[in-house]
């Protein structure tokens, strides 16, 4: 789709995005952030073109997802200046002979402590058990997006001993 010219970029984050820095682990879908081409100025952004371009190519849409090779894939846009961080500062990767690009350690641990869900807590805790994150780095991603007083009340309640 980037080089046909239908995202200028992307990125894997979600519980995919995590197993390239933690251990495997289940999941149902694969989340792939995207920057998308032409937008148009408004509240809405639609994914229309995605969903044409890999519809036209054999693959179908079930709900909010897009089944590619058997995965469900969720296509989303940026919804925060984190996020088009996040998928600005993706690193490169190969899996099994193919190049892609994945979230950062640090910005996945920020994205979880955003959403706050029960299930990105215990992500947090397994990159913190993991010794993966650089937390000079992830101070400074906290610091930059608000999330700093989010960090110490998850301290507070997952790593402080009472």
């Amino acid at each position: 789709m980037q080089a046909d010219g239908v995202i200028v970029t992307y990125a894997i984050g979600g519980a995919v995005g995590a197993i390239f820095h933690l251990e495997p682990m289940d999941t149902v879908d694969l989340d792939v952030f995207v920057a998308l081409r032409n937008l148009e100025a408004g509240p809405l952004i639609s994914l229309a073109s995605v969903y044409e371009y890999l519809t036209a190519r054999g693959y179908k849409a079930e709900k909010e997802y897009i089944v590619v090779e058997g995965w469900p894939v969720q296509f989303l846009p940026p919804d925060s200046p984190l996020a088009q961080e996040a998928l600005d500062s993706a690193i490169d990767t190969t899996v099994a002979g193919v190049k892609t690009r994945v979230m950062t350690a640090e910005h996945l641990v920020a994205l979880a402590l955003r959403l706050g869900r029960a299930k990105d807590f215990a992500r947090i805790l397994q990159f913190i058990e993991a010794e993966v994150l650089d937390t000079d780095k992830l101070n400074q991603i906290l610091e930059r997006h608000g999330l700093l007083e989010k960090w110490r009340q998850f301290s507070d309640r997952f790593l402080t001993n009472k």
